[in-house]
């Protein structure tokens, strides 16, 4: 989900109250859909059973973050939830050719 004007805080008090108590909720797309001040209230509150986040509307989080004093039903990752070894073999292959493509037209331009 893209962060847009519409999105931005799209996951707030309102929403997570009408989560069951038992919901965990996930967050890999953008930081700043869910309100954290929110989330942590609910969380405390025993409201809902847990979140992972790995996303944050600040990264790395700062020193003096909301999350820096969470509860223990909180999950935090720095932001590598779709990191794989298949994804990162993908990148690699991609730079490699982007740096192949280059070379090549920069050694044909040179030669002409």
């Amino acid at each position: 989900m893209p962060l847009t004007p519409q999105t931005r805080g799209l996951i707030g008090a309102a929403q997570l109250a009408l989560m069951k108590p038992d919901a965990i909720l996930i967050n890999t797309a953008r930081g700043p859909i869910v309100d954290a001040r929110a989330l942590l209230d609910a969380l405390r509150r025993g409201h809902l059973r847990g979140a992972a986040l790995d996303v944050f509307d600040d990264e790395p989080l700062p020193a003096g973050s909301a999350f820096a004093d969470r509860p223990a039903n909180l999950l935090l990752s720095p932001h590598v939830g779709s990191t794989t070894v298949e994804s990162d073999f993908r990148v690699c292959d991609m730079v490699a050719t982007k740096v192949l493509d280059a070379l090549s037209q920069h050694a044909s331009a040179a030669s002409v």
